[in-house]
């Protein structure tokens, strides 16, 4: 019986692009996940290239621009993958920077059309300049445009009443008594000055005999020999202090009256209001004073 002749072996497929990344990338032991991410690029897009579904790519040019990126970053030699896949038929891969980074679609929609690119038209631009100035002399305020009416000049019987001319007896009896109403006037005149002199005078003693006015100080002055917890609010509801006063530490306040007060360590501090000493009594067994200055 003659020997069995062996088949052949197979010949081995020859090396895509997609599959020398792959291989590349997991002899590193490094995750498609993980590389998506430090490119920055669509998981979608690097599964398309490993699996030679350039189909699935924008285009020939984006793939070996893709590709290109992946083997800098793998560190790997880019000649002999760029070798295995087509040529694009635009510009070549310096052209194609901000490829890798756009949102990947698998099919555009017409609301891909960004309003942008209509203003590029001019017949477009011509249009939008016309119904913009329509509609600014539609809604220009109309009284601006329209003038004010001028009223007519008043005729010259109406401008200047008319008066009967004064009789000669009536005329000197005005002339007669006019030095007498002078006089009146200028009597009437001394007395309103008179009066108001004296008006003057009482303000002014007035203003003299007044105490004097009081300091820039506030009414309530707070010193205390050991830290003090200090809240102070005044009859509007502000609050004019709300903290520990250090030791030896002196704070004047100034509010509206009433003031309630809440002294946390009442033994070491001292209240003055008015440039009187208040006297502190604590509530209860605690060492805590609460009043109400007015």
């Amino acid at each position: 019986m003659a020997d069995e002749v062996a088949p052949p072996p197979a010949a081995p497929a020859p090396p895509t692009a997609g599959m020398l990344l792959r291989q590349a990338r997991e002899a590193q032991g490094l995750h498609i996940a993980m590389l998506a991410a430090n490119l920055k690029v669509p998981q979608r897009k690097l599964e398309a290239l490993e699996r030679d579904r350039l189909d699935e790519l924008p285009d020939a040019t984006f793939a070996r621009a893709l590709a290109q990126t992946v083997c800098r970053a793998l560190k790997i030699d880019a000649a002999p993958v760029l070798a295995l896949l087509p040529r694009g038929a635009g510009a070549g891969l310096e052209q194609v920077s901000a490829g890798l980074n756009t949102p990947f679609r698998d099919k555009p929609s017409a609301h891909d059309v960004a309003p942008v690119a209509v203003l590029r038209h001019p017949a477009l631009v011509v249009v939008l300049l016309l119904l913009l100035g329509a509609a600014v002399l539609w809604f220009w305020p109309r009284s601006a445009a329209v003038p004010a009416p001028i009223a007519p000049a008043p005729a010259a019987s109406e401008a200047l009443p008319m008066f009967p001319p004064a009789e000669p007896a009536s005329a000197a009896a005005a002339m007669a008594s006019a030095p007498v109403a002078v006089a009146a006037l200028m009597e009437e005149a001394a007395s309103v000055a008179a009066s108001a002199a004296s008006a003057a005078s009482q303000v002014v003693s007035a203003v003299l005999a007044s105490p004097p006015a009081a300091t820039a100080a506030g009414p309530l002055s707070v010193r205390t020999t050991a830290e003090s917890w200090i809240e102070v609010v005044d009859a509007q509801g502000r609050s004019l202090l709300s903290r520990v006063v250090a030791p030896g530490e002196a704070v004047t306040l100034e509010g509206a009256l009433p003031l309630r007060v809440v002294i946390g360590n009442a033994a070491a501090t001292a209240v003055t209001f008015r440039g009187h000493p208040v006297t502190l009594v604590p509530v209860g067994t605690t060492n805590v004073a609460r009043l109400e200055l007015k």
